[in-house]
């Protein structure tokens, strides 16, 4: 074992002692924002946003749980998650693995056809009309998963981690008599676990974060994802701000601060445990798309 030498031990004290620092400066305004929702609207007026609040209050939370809209929100958002981010794996993984195969005829061409779709969009009238008229997925929860289902920068960020993998695994395993179903599934995915941990991670975050979609097609208030729900509790928060300005209510503070912070961690609550079951992939998963060198 090389014994390392003084300089290096300072030098990965001074790398440990920088992460620890910028870790510390990260978590700053997390813990910030989460001390700050148990104050009240008053204490944040006055004093501003606070580790140590001196008047706790629930009344920001008792807001966004008064019913049962928000638990029906969060599992529409979980559902959609959950589904969208599983479908647009497989269908991900098989085309990015299709036009990865040398083997495959025009695959050139439907990569560039891929690729068109990153360069040249329709528009949102023409998007908005093919969904809800053409299509039919109006009002459905669907129409928060499909439209989505494939991102063209994932699809060729896992199309270039599957060209880095040896050719001999699959030809070994056609000489075998495995189909190409098998040695997507059995063989290339399996050996790719950093790479689809990465996509996942990508695919999961847009689902969760997505708002606009149910903004543009869904009109049923049970069908109501979180973040387009919070959403409509901020809007509704300004318009009780400006109301309370002109009518001037004595001793009458809405909760709009306090409300924003609450609203924001309940909404990335969840999607943060993804982090540590990802973790140990993410670092090499961060080389996707790199080339082999």
């Amino acid at each position: 074992m090389i014994q390392e030498s003084l300089s290096d031990k300072l030098l990965k004290c001074v790398f440990y002692l920088i992460l620890v620092l910028f870790s510390i400066y990260c978590l700053i305004p997390f813990i910030s924002v989460l001390a700050s929702s148990f104050a009240t609207e008053g204490e944040i007026l006055k004093k501003g946003y606070t580790f140590f609040p001196k008047e706790f209050s629930l009344q920001a939370y008792k807001l966004i749980f008064e019913d049962n809209t928000i638990f029906r929100a969060y599992g529409v958002t979980t559902f959609v998650t959950l589904a969208g981010t599983t479908l647009s794996m497989i269908f991900t993984s098989a085309m990015a693995y299709a036009i990865s195969v040398k083997s495959v005829k025009y695959r050139n061409k439907i990569a560039f056809f891929v690729y068109f779709t990153m360069l040249f969009h329709g528009g949102l009238v023409a998007s908005y009309l093919l969904i809800s008229k053409y299509l039919g997925m109006k009002d459905s929860i669907w129409v928060l998963i499909i439209p989505s289902m494939i991102s063209a920068w994932n699809m060729f960020l896992l199309r270039n981690f599957f060209a880095t993998i040896d050719e001999s695994l699959a030809e070994s395993a056609k000489m075998d008599g495995a189909n190409d179903a098998y040695i997507l599934f059995r063989i290339i995915l399996p050996v790719s676990l950093p790479a689809l941990a990465t996509i996942g991670l990508f695919y999961a975050l847009s689902y969760w974060n997505n708002w606009f979609s149910a903004l543009l097609y869904i009109n049923d208030p049970h069908k109501f994802p979180l973040q387009y729900l919070i959403q409509r509790i901020m809007n509704n928060l300004d318009y009780i701000n400006q109301v309370s300005a002109d009518v001037n209510i004595p001793n009458f503070v809405p909760p709009a601060i306090t409300v924003r912070l609450a609203t924001t961690i309940v909404t990335i609550g969840p999607i943060i445990f993804l982090y540590p079951f990802l973790q140990k992939y993410f670092v090499k998963g961060l080389m996707v798309g790199a080339v082999k060198g």
